[in-house]
């Protein structure tokens, strides 16, 4: 004879009534905050996705929102600076703070308090490809594709090649 443990899922299971109250829905999103910071749309779907309905969510949210344990404004400059620090440029960080739901007057605030970057695209390069400028052209669009990917604009990535990857 062999125990089984029951499903992951089914000791997550929200009962009915607790489904509606907003204090059930607030411990449930203090403890992921506990684990790391989220934007307050990705809390909300973890919570709904957790059986809370959306209007317990919402006020759970808010409240956590006005007591400062809950910022999007916090988590847009922390995620601003974790990913420039892992080499990403402006665009791509821009572009996945966006597919999180954060507010567009809030991501232009934290990219414009991140670093340097047209320092941190020469940065990337160089860590990639080392010191030397690239000599070919095929060499030049290797490094400007990378650059691309990371999320570099085509200014930064001029500044960081030192030429311009249209010449030859």
């Amino acid at each position: 004879m062999s125990l089984r443990r029951a499903p992951r899922a089914a000791g997550r299971a929200i009962v009915a009534e607790r489904a509606a109250d907003p204090a059930a829905a607030r411990a449930a999103a203090v403890t992921l905050l506990a684990r790391r910071d989220f934007a307050s749309g990705e809390l909300h779907a973890r919570l709904t996705a957790r059986g809370f309905e959306a209007a317990a969510a919402a006020a759970a949210l808010a409240a956590l929102a006005a007591e400062g344990l809950q910022s999007d404004e916090r988590y847009a400059l922390n995620y601003v600076t974790w990913h420039a620090g892992r080499g990403q440029g402006p665009m791509r960080i821009a572009a996945e703070l966006r597919a999180l739901g954060l507010a567009p007057p809030l991501i232009e605030a934290a990219l414009e308090s991140g670093p340097d970057w047209r320092a941190l695209a020469a940065a990337a390069r160089v860590r990639r490809f080392g010191r030397p400028a690239p000599a070919s052209w095929k060499e030049k669009a290797r490094q400007v594709r990378f650059l691309q990917y990371r999320g570099f604009s085509a200014d930064h990535i001029r500044a960081a090649t030192g030429t311009d990857p249209d010449t030859d």
